[in-house]
């Protein structure tokens, strides 16, 4: 026992002297500090800065598919120019389009991959949380040509959801092809994600944003620098094919005054309101769905029915809406013509995504907020004029509260307004707005336009991505330093006397075997030392099968419970820096557990810190 307890331990002078199981010092398993990041990482740029570049070129690619697929349906072209649907002369045969699409989109989920129905980010973010990353190596051929298809024939999706998914779906596959860990895996789906968004709007920062927010779960430097890394790749080739000219043009913004700003923070939180109509709106359409008679394949093209209809209409409505977008965010389009075309877009996205075909929802979203807030704004300015409303910067902030709204995006959509613009004194309207919106979506809406559709099939999505409790508590704040040791020289039936005897510290579970330098070689349980087949004669060190497992005062808890899980072990002894073989303090699950317990309530219970005296 530790010398406190010589008094009380067994003797084994009769018995006759065997060799110990004593480790050399190099044998202790000592847990070594690891560095923030460590070469390893390496490999994985690389492999994420090649997923950037391939990806920048897959959304110039899929941009030129979508416009060569547009140009043959609704001008009998052959260009891969981008262009939109909307100048069409077919006429009310506008309908035949999008249905003609619906009906291929069908066929190819049916035949092809399930996986290429929806836009895109939920699938992936199943993969991340439920198949380690795996997505079909198919869907990276599949998804874009179905987007493209869909797109193309007039669907009201934008081309960025498949240009994400695609990138994810190709990050997947080179993980899969090559010799990676889940977690690798996952960094290199991230990062042919962020590089799909910035290649398609060139938004780098909130490509980054946009991963960690719905794809990675976390905020650390090994998953940061490989999407970051991959997204400015892609951003260099699209501005290779398009130069550095933000997507969306917006007269100068000046600075909002302090009404103004409050304003657009209610502004804010009415379009997160929409964002949460909108989102249920969406998924009780599938609903119905769900219940027709009819197999799923032919969903798209019922779908399409409603689109080509409002298509024919609203011209506008069809495809992308780009154009729709810049035009909505400098003003081009007011009053009752602007009303109806965002609510009309909104009816012809919503049907035709319950119908399960293939697209984005960025795009969509964007319109109809930035419809509803330039709206919203005006009529602000109607009813005071002297709270000097900017209805572009409205416009602007509804955009970016209707995807915080929907998706709970937060950071990635209040920078994704400031990239696509480059207006730098919209970045406080959009921080109070996108926050606003943020506020009543968590409120009023359990899961989001991401997650919901997941969520139904049982998987859980994180929410928050807080510090880990175990992070911050060190394993001195925790640790026995009373230390109850084994001598390994004793006999083990002089080890199970003491264990039945009432001494203090025989109560105990698990013990370090120390040699008489009282130098560890080994850790034991009561369930070691009580195996029935071992003579009670033999020495407690020729128990020990295996080099003893430690860690320092100074390691996290994390450290501790990772390195118990790794090892399938229940304690832990705590040495010295100086000498690995020092015991100083021991430390258990049920430590760990207590003092993350113990965070627990400090998060959870209310108390009062300071208490007045009322008599004073």
């Amino acid at each position: 026992m530790a010398d406190n307890n010589k008094s009380e331990s067994p003797t084994t002078e009769s018995l006759p002297v065997a060799p110990s199981f004593e480790p050399s010092l190099s044998e202790v398993q000592v847990l070594q500090s690891q560095p923030v990041v460590d070469r390893t990482i390496i490999r994985i740029i690389l492999i994420s800065l090649i997923i950037g570049v391939v990806g920048g070129f897959v959304a110039q690619g899929l941009t030129r598919l979508i416009g060569l697929i547009t140009n043959l349906a609704f001008y009998g072209h052959l260009s891969s120019s981008f262009i939109s649907p909307a100048g069409n002369h077919l006429g009310v045969f506008v309908i035949i389009v999008p249905v003609i699409g619906g009906i291929i989109v069908g066929f190819m989920a049916r035949y092809g991959s399930k996986g290429i129905r929806g836009h895109g980010i939920p699938e992936a973010m199943e993969q991340v949380l439920t198949n380690q990353s795996r997505i079909q190596p198919r869907l990276t051929f599949l998804k874009p040509i179905s987007a493209a298809i869909a797109i193309g024939t007039g669907g009201p999706f934008g081309a960025e959801g498949p240009i994400i998914a695609t990138g994810g779906a190709f990050g997947s596959l080179l993980g899969q092809l090559l010799n990676t860990t889940a977690d690798e895996r996952k960094i290199l789906l991230s990062a042919g994600a962020a590089a799909g968004m910035a290649a398609t709007f060139g938004s780098p920062v909130s490509a980054v944003l946009l991963a960690v927010e719905l794809l990675l779960f976390e905020f650390r430097p090994r998953s940061l620098i490989p999407v970051a890394l991959a997204s400015v790749a892609a951003t260099a080739v699209r501005i290779a094919f398009v130069g550095t000219k933000p997507i969306f043009s917006i007269p100068h913004i000046a600075p909002a005054s302090s009404g103004a700003l409050i304003v657009y923070i209610a502004l804010g939180a009415v379009v997160g309101l929409c964002a949460v109509l909108v989102t249920k709106s969406v998924f009780k359409l599938e609903d119905l769905f769900a219940k027709l008679p009819i197999h799923w394949m032919w969903w798209p093209a019922l779908g399409a029915i409603a689109v080509g209809v409002i298509g024919y209409f609203a011209p506008d409505t069809l495809g992308v809406g780009y154009n729709v977008i810049n035009e909505i965010l400098s003003g081009e389009i007011t009053g009752k013509v602007l009303i109806a075309l965002f609510i009309l877009k909104f009816i012809s996205w919503s049907i035709a995504l319950s119908s399960g075909t293939s697209g984005g929802t960025l795009a969509p979203l964007f319109t109809i907020g930035g419809g509803l807030g330039a709206t919203l704004g005006s009529l602000v300015i109607i009813i005071s004029p002297t709270l000097e409303i900017d209805p572009n910067v409205a416009a602007l902030v509804g955009m970016a509260a209707m995807f915080a709204g929907a998706s709970r995006a937060f950071l990635a959509s209040v920078i994704f307004a400031f990239e696509t613009t480059l207006q730098p004194f919209g970045l406080l309207p959009l921080l109070g707005g996108c926050a606003a919106a943020y506020l009543i979506s968590g409120l009023l809406m359990r899961h989001t336009i991401m997650t919901e559709k997941i969520q139904r099939r049982g998987v859980h999505v994180p929410v928050e991505y807080g510090t880990d409790a175990l992070e911050k508590m060190l394993v001195r704040d925790i640790a026995t330093y009373e230390v109850v040791s084994l001598k390994g020289s004793k006999s083990v039936g002089d080890a199970n006397s003491w264990l039945d005897s009432e001494f203090p510290g025989s109560s105990h579970q698990g013990f370090p075997i120390l040699d008489d330098g009282e130098n560890l070689i080994g850790v034991l349980t009561r369930r070691d030392l009580s195996i029935k087949d071992v003579h009670h004669d033999t020495r407690i060190s020729e128990l020990i099968k295996m080099s003893p497992h430690v860690i320092y005062e100074d390691n996290t808890l994390r450290d501790a419970i990772n390195l118990m899980a790794e090892n399938a072990i229940g304690r832990l002894p705590v040495v010295m820096h100086s000498n690995p073989r020092k015991v100083i303090a021991m430390v258990s699950r049920s430590d760990i557990v207590t003092a993350y317990k113990r965070n627990l309530d400090e998060a959870t219970k209310s108390q009062k810190s300071i208490h007045w005296n009322a008599t004073r």
